[in-house]
């Protein structure tokens, strides 16, 4: 397939007076920016994911802390040690979307966006130290 699209862009390329070494500058540089823009990309923004976690969260994890199970609290140690994934972004969105135990899913109430916020806040706060 790659070697099709080549020989096309080549062709091309010769019909309007292009060197098969410009064609060959700009398919790179059309993989280059076809890789970037695949990339997965974690953009979230822990102060939005205050609010949304101060509206939807802090019920039972204000300040950090677990009102229905005291031991499993949002402090860094604590989510180290149990949160299935570890201490990262990836493993609080996880948790947030899909629920675990006493904990609801959030997945069809936020969107993904707000969850990878929450998370940016809840990783944030923990490294800071909840106040």
């Amino acid at each position: 397939m790659k070697i099709a699209v080549a020989a096309t862009l080549i062709a091309s390329a010769a019909a309007f007076s292009v060197s098969p070494q410009q064609v060959a500058k700009g398919a790179a540089a059309g993989a280059a920016a076809a890789l970037i823009a695949t990339s997965p990309v974690l953009a979230a923004d822990a102060g939005a994911g205050e609010t949304i976690f101060n509206a939807n969260c802090a019920a039972c994890h204000a300040g950090g802390q677990n009102v229905i199970m005291p031991e499993k609290t949002l402090e860094k140690e604590a989510l180290e040690s149990y949160l299935t994934g570890g201490f990262n972004e990836k493993a609080v969105i996880t948790q947030v979307t899909n629920g675990k135990n006493a904990m609801p899913a959030f997945g069809g109430r936020l969107s993904d966006d707000d969850i990878a916020d929450v998370a940016a806040y809840v990783i944030a706060s923990a490294k800071e130290g909840w106040e």
